[in-house]
């Protein structure tokens, strides 16, 4: 019995260290890019980083929110223009990439980059009326 807890103990240790990224890290690693995330293997949503920690989100649908991100602690914050305040993520660079986390949730319902692009996000906006 007491092996098997050593084992456990030791295989959950990677992840008590995770190590989140500074706001320099952060800032020097998505500058100049576009994210696409995922979550759980099915897509999330794409960012595009631009200079002066400006950025522009979509969920997947075409339309875009323009916003900035600024540190808060151990967490990048983002505000949109559309008001919804802010929402602050913890960042990790792993392996594949970066790896986000909301607010306090817990490990396991993480954003994941599944690919990166210097591409413009696609902006076309909703249907205007004539």
């Amino acid at each position: 019995m007491k092996h098997l807890i050593l084992s456990l103990l030791l295989c959950a240790a990677p992840a008590l260290a995770e190590t989140p990224m500074t706001a320099a890290e952060f800032e020097a690693y998505v500058e100049g890019k576009t994210l696409y995330y995922a979550s759980g293997g099915v897509s999330y949503g794409i960012e595009e980083y631009h200079p002066g920690r400006e950025v522009r989100w979509s969920f997947l649908d075409d339309e875009c929110k323009e916003g900035t991100w600024y540190p808060q602690g151990d967490q990048i914050c983002f505000e949109y223009t559309d008001g919804t305040g802010p929402q602050c993520w913890t960042f990790f660079l792993d392996d594949g990439g970066l790896r986000a986390r909301f607010g306090d949730d817990p490990p396991g319902a993480d954003l994941y980059e599944t690919r990166a692009s210097d591409e413009p996000l696609k902006c076309p906006g909703p249907a205007l009326g004539v």
